[in-house]
């Protein structure tokens, strides 16, 4: 079902393996048939609803498929919430991926990965763990330690209620945080993330960047410009050097692979 059209693209809905996803078909789609999973935030905010994003996205010639998990944190843990046997990475490993071959006859490395706040620390964390599969991912404002949400009192108490559903505890979540899953021999060749100074996880994007410093690990990362803290005000003037990023790296692998 066509939700948007626009000059830039369309947005429909679809069903991959029983759950809904949003599909952007850009108006000129990319002759290398580049595309992007995106991960979205807590908030669950359909990114066929956003125009800005939509425009940099038919900008590129970029096709996108966006599933929707909840709360789930991308977490390799079962969210009931969510799915009571499949594991939202898994879903996204597996389903979503499928989807994109079938739908448009584009596999790894073809696929990037993005996101925002809780979706940006899972593409972190996709991309940790499988970067033969994922070498291109780019995170604005990845909400990376958030374990930190079951050590303390929060302003959004349902954070930490979806965390409980998949974690023992805070040393559980920690564990599985994306900076815990750096590899020092084996990481995404293309990676990017970019937190505002004001940002309430601004500590963790700066304790990544100094993790993948010390190993001596390349990645672009932008943890000065300010632009309204963590909100979509800083998300979307993120949004087009994120994207061109992306492009700029799916190419580099386009190169790399042939």
């Amino acid at each position: 079902m066509v939700q948007e059209n626009s000059l830039d693209g369309a947005w429909s809905t679809a069903e991959v393996a029983g759950h809904p996803v949003s599909v952007f078909e850009p108006t000129d789609p990319s002759p290398h048939g580049f595309a992007i999973v995106y991960l979205h935030a807590a908030g669950c905010e359909d990114l066929a609803d956003d125009t800005i994003f939509s425009r940099e996205l038919g900008r590129h010639g970029l096709r996108a498929i966006a599933p929707h998990t909840g709360e789930s944190w991308w977490s390799d843990r079962v969210f009931a919430t969510f799915d009571t046997e499949r594991t939202p990475e898994a879903y996204v490993l597996e389903d979503v991926v499928t989807a994109a071959a079938t739908w448009w006859g584009v596999r790894p490395p073809q696929i990037g990965l993005m996101g925002v706040s809780m979706g940006g620390q899972g593409v972190l964390r996709l991309s940790y763990k499988h970067p033969d599969r994922f070498p291109v991912a780019a995170a604005i404002s990845p909400a990376i330690d958030f374990h930190l949400g079951l050590q303390r009192s929060m302003p959004q108490p349902k954070i930490a209620a979806a965390l409980r559903q998949m974690y023992r505890d805070a040393e559980d979540a920690r564990q599985d945080t994306a900076t815990l899953h750096i590899h020092p021999l084996n990481w995404p060749r293309n990676q990017y993330f970019c937190s505002d100074p004001a940002d309430h996880w601004h500590e963790s994007a700066e304790r990544l960047q100094m993790k993948l410093s010390s190993l001596g690990i390349p990645h672009e990362c932008d943890l000065t410009t300010e632009a309204g803290g963590h909100s979509w005000d800083y998300f979307h003037a993120m949004a087009p050097g994120a994207i061109e990023f992306v492009v700029r790296s799916l190419e580099k692998e386009r190169l790399r692979v042939h």
